[in-house]
């Protein structure tokens, strides 16, 4: 049987005019020397959880959805990270501007006032993550680790061209792919950390001073 699927937000990511809508929280500076989004920290690495940034896009989904976009990482170390299925905790936006300001902080989304699923799909701030490279799956509210996989994406010196990531979150269960390969698949059955979710807001996360490069973003509801 085909599979249905709806559009909802469609971006080659290719200049200034396809960030209209984007809410930005932390010291995010955005570029398009190539014609892809670049994304940067304005900040020193220095500064800590301070330099680092999320970018939340124009689009909510209601639950099943496929969130497709290419990546090319530039400088490393640092870390890439996408939230999905964000909701303030108890429900509601998490734009809600009842809820505490964010900027960038990790412990702001772990275990702040949002529950969400995130994926850091390039790890290479520690010399731990970059030994040994794997993909990340938490839950929150908390900081509740509940899937590792390998990470096929090289080093930044060895990066040769940007790559294919394919977020699939169908019922409880996300899929990732990269270039086509299987990296990763976890259920949420529930058992850490509550009920599944479902929908929400989807972000982007950066930890400095990553450089990296984002183009061809498309988001299908299922």
């Amino acid at each position: 049987m085909s599979q249905q699927m709806t559009t909802l937000h469609e971006s080659r990511l290719s200049g200034p005019e396809h960030l209209e809508g984007w809410i930005i929280e932390g010291p995010m500076v955005a570029s398009f020397p190539t014609g892809a989004l670049r994304l940067e920290s304005a900040a020193d690495p220095a500064e800590g959880q301070a330099a680092n940034f999320v970018a939340w896009l124009p689009i909510n989904h209601d639950g099943d959805v496929r969130i497709s976009w290419d990546f090319r990482p530039l400088r490393e170390p640092g870390l890439a990270m996408i939230f999905w299925a964000a909701q303030a905790r108890g429900g509601g936006s998490v734009h809600d501007p009842a809820l505490p300001a964010r900027s960038g902080e990790y412990e702001q989304y772990h275990s702040g006032a949002i529950d969400a699923y995130h994926l850091s799909y390039f790890r290479r701030m520690w010399p731990t993550e970059r030994s040994l490279h794997t993909c990340n799956v938490r839950k929150s509210h908390g900081f509740h680790l509940v899937a590792q996989s390998a990470d096929p994406l090289p080093a930044v010196l060895d990066v040769d061209r940007a790559y294919r990531m394919v977020l699939t979150w169908r019922g409880a269960t996300v899929d990732l792919t990269i270039d086509g390969i299987p990296c990763l698949s976890w259920t949420d059955d529930g058992a850490v950390g509550g009920p599944a979710r479902h929908g929400g807001a989807i972000g982007l996360r950066q930890m400095a001073p990553l450089i990296a490069e984002y183009s061809n973003l498309h988001i299908e509801a299922l």
